[in-house]
């Protein structure tokens, strides 16, 4: 067991409550800052597909911890689930991609990756996925890709930390900058005054930029709106998830269809709009015409820690010593968390890594505020 030291993490999304719950499972103590609730912004409003919707778009750095996480997943829900009861719904349909421009880089990446992705006729993505749109006439298929119920997994974290004695969760919490003492960071400010500990993580996904910018840093996370529908059919509706022209159908077990997204740069505005919607109902048709019949029965719109590549920050941040970042997942948060958060956690418990830090280190990465 690691030396017990007093770690707070600001932000309460999927990466800061895995990044709490692995750290106090190996014994250290976690105070967790959320200026919302829980897991109420980009980890509650994503689709929770454990693959980057175009993998082989990817650096190998988001590659080797998208790798990692999908084949720690399951275990991962399992372990949430006996902890806590509640099931984090990992749900494996498969993918089909339809009419991609780049099909040829994609098989070859798999060939590359040894990934189960392979080229089938259009007519065999039909015969599995019966309500699937006609006009399509190219289709390749990854058959062990499961999508996570993201709201239900924020909700298992949360009962699984609230069980632990070592952490204190505070939500409505609003940190508005860092304490330096002796040459490092030793804590941060609240409205309620200084929470301290030996080691400050910034987990804040879209906002962390703000909050590094008060210590004259640069970090390059910008939010980036995502807009989704969701549908409500028969369980056996739909029995794989089907992306085309950027957008993508997510079945989950009780017959929820989701249906996203949009890529906006609209600042931290996340209102829902009718743009939006109509777009999205053009897509879902387009994809299953079926859905032309179907109710909407959600509407929402989350905020993406935009970053350079999608690659995100995991490590100590130069020249200040004690403050960490584990943020900038842009639109793989939720794939990523499992990797990301162990990487994190072998780096601040200075252990060795999963997979080589040094894509993720800050260092080099930042720029003057």
């Amino acid at each position: 067991m690691a030396k017990q030291q007093q770690v707070v993490i600001v932000g309460g999304g999927v990466i800061g409550l895995l990044t709490a719950y692995n750290l106090a499972s190996e014994g250290q103590t976690v105070t967790l800052l959320e200026r919302g609730g829980l897991g109420q912004e980009a980890s509650w409003a994503g689709g929770g597909i454990v693959s980057p919707l175009y993998p082989w778009r990817y650096s190998q750095a988001v590659t080797a911890l998208a790798h990692w996480s999908q084949d720690f997943y399951p275990q991962l829900a399992q372990r949430l689930f006996a902890a806590t009861g509640v099931d984090p719904e990992v749900h494996t349909t498969g993918l089909y991609w339809l009419d991609l421009d780049d099909e040829a880089q994609a098989l070859a990446w798999a060939v590359r990756e040894v990934r189960p992705l392979s080229k089938v006729d259009v007519s065999a993505a039909h015969d599995a996925v019966p309500v699937l749109g006609g006009g399509y006439s190219q289709a390749i298929y990854m058959a062990n890709v499961a999508n996570i119920r993201n709201p239900r997994l924020v909700k298992s974290l949360k009962a699984a930390l609230l069980a632990l004695p070592n952490v204190t969760i505070r939500e409505q919490c609003d940190v508005s900058g860092f304490v330096l003492g002796g040459g490092r960071v030793v804590g941060v400010n609240t409205a309620t005054g200084h929470v301290l500990g030996d080691h400050v993580v910034l987990a804040a996904g879209a906002w962390s930029g703000q909050l590094l910018g008060t210590l004259g840093l640069g970090l390059p996370v910008e939010p980036v709106k995502g807009q989704m529908i969701l549908y409500k059919c028969a369980s056996d509706f739909l029995s794989s998830m089907v992306l085309a022209k950027g957008r993508y159908a997510i079945p989950r077990r009780d017959g929820h269809i989701l249906i996203g997204s949009t890529l906006e740069h609209e600042g931290f505005d996340k209102t829902p709009t009718d743009t939006a919607l109509e777009s999205l109902k053009a897509s879902a048709q387009e994809l299953i015409p079926a859905l032309a019949d179907a109710e909407v029965v959600g509407h929402w719109a989350g905020l993406r820690p935009g970053s350079p590549e999608g690659i995100p920050f995991i490590g100590e941040v130069p020249g200040f010593r004690g403050l960490w970042l584990n943020c900038g997942h842009y639109r793989n948060g939720l794939v990523l968390a499992p990797a990301s958060c162990q990487l994190f956690t072998d780096l601040l418990l200075a252990r060795a890594p999963i997979i080589d830090p040094v894509p993720y280190a800050p260092a080099g990465r930042l720029n003057a505020g």
